[in-house]
């Protein structure tokens, strides 16, 4: 069996908390008083596009929010989505100590936006060699070919990388392209199943 020498990581739910899910997005209806089956309804249409980087943080606002006056500003709004981002610090620490030890790199579904926001508030650039974000290559998980073209960009052979998400059905699309997988559920079990693999901080 040959030995793992990529890893590639989900951001939010594994390193981060998720930048804008369904519970963040229910906080900011109970924030702002938004209709929620409404704003669901609108974020619907246009969730593939923001995330794929069709669409712009300020056209998806446009769509899901602004379409009608409101009593509080595009801005206060955005500082709010922003304000939803945090360390999941236990994992991104060990993340960070394997960073000298293998190739590192993402493979997320998040808007271009949120995506850099991300990334330089959480200094991921120290950690990760590589962003296979859906907002740079216009593919979303758990469509295969995001993580085809993450194993061609590292050249890597399926079995010398190994992919970790919290989600069942983003983990299902890397194995079958023969990727080793992880999905986490908490950072012990996420810890033991790399040593198994002979990844040790």
């Amino acid at each position: 069996m040959r030995q793992v020498q990529t890893l590639f990581w989900d951001v939010g739910g594994v390193l981060l908390t998720n930048a804008w899910d369904h519970q963040e997005r229910q906080r900011a209806v109970e924030q702002f008083h938004l209709q929620k089956d409404e704003f669901e309804a609108r974020h619907k249409q246009v969730v593939a596009d923001f995330e794929t980087g069709k669409t712009t943080l300020d056209q998806y606002l446009e769509r899901t929010v602004f379409y009608q006056s409101r009593s509080f500003t595009r801005e206060e709004f955005k500082k709010y989505m922003l304000s939803q981002s945090r360390a999941k610090q236990e994992t991104l620490d060990f993340a960070r100590t394997l960073a000298t030890k293998c190739v590192m790199s993402t493979i997320n579904n998040e808007s271009r936006e949120l995506n850099e926001y991300r990334i330089r508030t959480f200094e991921l650039t120290k950690i990760f060699d590589l962003f296979v974000s859906s907002c740079y290559v216009g593919l979303r998980k758990p469509d295969e070919r995001i993580y085809r073209l993450a194993l061609d960009l590292v050249q890597k052979n399926p079995q010398e990388t190994c992919f970790i998400d919290d989600r069942p059905e983003n983990i299902e699309g890397a194995r079958k392209l023969g990727m080793r997988t992880i999905l986490m559920q908490n950072f012990p079990q996420l810890k033991n199943d790399l040593q198994s693999l002979g990844i040790e901080s």
